[in-house]
């Protein structure tokens, strides 16, 4: 079968939205992300034996008339339409949705993601255009789809979904996890094929970078989280070592022009000993010499893997520190404690890596004294880069059930970003407002970013990284009007 896999238009008038990101945004660093989990689904179902064609119409700046040309030219008529979606644009990816649907009504038309996962009955609610939704992570549930819709087999027999029947709304059991991720193809054999590396920019990372994951799951509880607690769960599954390093093989043969990988898992130390293994075998292969990379790393990983992980090409480590307020660590379920923080950060340096820090305020227990602890604690610890955003509560999450149960958050999806795209602050604590939050954010990265030290540092850096300086004046050139707005 046909399937038309679209990372659907939004906002294509101010920047590129980056609907993969943890906050789905036109973000203030220019940065996007790839459109990973439509990729590995469109690469497996292509693996299957299904034809697939591919449309980034954010990288590419495509407007909603431009993106439907364009489909209209693969003359698809019948088959299958997987449109990704977030809850930002989750109205307009219904919109579009049904301009496909009335253009195109022979084809099956499902929309996956976060958003229609954590409120799939809503979601169908919103247009009868829809004809279903993936519930969860969504491969096997694509391709399952495919070959039920190719074959003629009723649409009830296919796992993972919710579908529209006589006028009603019925779930189908749920798709199992996909317990060996070796069966996936390489996202980047997929990129290589599809899409423009020059399109994607990450601002820790040097440009242009590939993107990918190594695993699936997080075994931690943070209550903000959104892709454990709506379509991976926390039962940590992981491509074998071997399988990773090959991707990477397969990207310094194949990508010269790129020269980092980011690990977008949500914890990739989670398991020490394969950790260990990846970087033992980068070593062996020589890899660690082609390709720096960078990955999210949680507080708690030891200096002894720190070091095997530099000498393996790690260059950055990214972890959720999110505040310097004990109190508010506990009440997020982090698992974290701040007297470990310095230590983190410590054996960080020892080892050689630089530290991309975030930071996060807006949880339960914020006040402007725990915000200034937050703010403290980020000028103290002193990591490489830093992040201030304000809580995003999504769908799905417990975050979110505690602000919508207390009444701190706007019921409209449409304002999770501002007209021009960029992130909006949908809650208001008592005695803080979203306003006060934004404020202190603007605040702290101007504080941060504007000390003489760091821009002294910054240069240090540079001139022994050419491509660090290059990574960081394009971010900079990102940044620099909202740093002095």
């Amino acid at each position: 079968m046909k399937i038309y896999v679209i990372n659907p238009p939004f906002k294509a008038e101010f920047g590129k939205f980056s609907r993969e990101s943890r906050s789905p945004a036109v973000t203030k660093s220019g940065a996007l992300y790839y459109p990973l989990w439509l990729i590995y689904a469109a690469a497996y179902a292509r693996k299957q034996g299904h034809e697939v064609v591919f449309q980034d119409a954010p990288a590419r700046r495509l407007g909603e008339e431009e993106s439907l040309q364009e489909i209209r030219s693969q003359g698809l008529g019948t088959g299958l339409f997987v449109l990704g979606t977030s809850t930002p644009s989750i109205r307009s990816d219904i919109r579009f949705a049904g301009r496909l649907k009335k253009e195109f009504p022979s084809a099956f038309v499902l929309l996956v993601g976060t958003h229609p996962s954590a409120l799939p009955e809503e979601t169908m609610g919103f247009s009868e255009h829809v004809d279903a939704v993936a519930i969860g992570e969504y491969d096997m549930i694509v391709s399952e789809l495919a070959g039920a819709l190719q074959a003629g087999t009723p649409v009830s027999e296919v796992r993972g979904l919710c579908y529209r029947s006589d006028g009603q709304l019925l779930r189908t059991p749920a798709m199992p996890p996909m317990k060996d991720l070796d069966e996936l193809p390489f996202a980047a054999a997929f990129i290589k094929e599809h899409l423009n590396p020059r399109d994607y920019f990450f601002a820790a990372a040097t440009y242009p970078s590939i993107q990918l994951f190594t695993g699936r799951g997080c075994p931690f509880r943070c209550n903000f989280c959104v892709y454990p607690q709506t379509m991976h769960g926390h039962a940590f599954r992981t491509r074998s070592a071997q399988n990773v390093v090959d991707e990477f093989a397969y990207i310094a043969e194949h990508f010269p022009e790129v020269h980092e990988v980011v690990i977008e898992d949500d914890t990739f130390t989670a398991n020490k000993k394969r950790v260990m293994e990846i970087c033992r075998l980068l070593v062996e292969r020589g890899l660690n010499r082609r390709l720096k990379w960078l990955c999210n790393a949680r507080v708690g990983l030891d200096l002894e893997t720190m070091k095997a992980m530099k000498k393996a090409g790690c260059r950055l480590i990214i972890p959720g520190l999110e505040s310097g307020s004990q109190q508010i660590l506990d009440n997020i379920r982090k698992g974290t404690k701040v007297e470990s923080f310095k230590e983190y950060v410590d054996n960080a340096k020892k080892a050689g890596l630089l530290i991309h820090a975030c930071y996060m305020v807006g949880n339960e227990g914020e006040t402007q004294e725990t915000m200034q602890e937050t703010l403290r604690l980020a000028m103290r610890l002193n990591t490489d880069t830093a992040q201030f955003f304000p809580l995003i509560p999504y769908p799905g999450t417990e975050a979110y059930a505690w602000a919508k149960k207390n009444g701190y958050i706007e019921p409209d999806y449409e304002k999770y970003c501002r007209p021009d795209g960029t992130h909006n602050t949908v809650l208001n604590l008592p005695g803080l407002s979203a306003q006060e939050m934004v404020d202190f954010c603007n605040e702290a990265r101007r504080r941060y970013y504007l000390r003489p030290r760091y821009i002294l540092h910054r240069l240090c850096v540079g001139l022994t990284d050419p491509r660090d300086l290059q990574r960081s004046l394009k971010a900079f050139g990102k940044l620099r009007k909202y740093l002095f707005k």
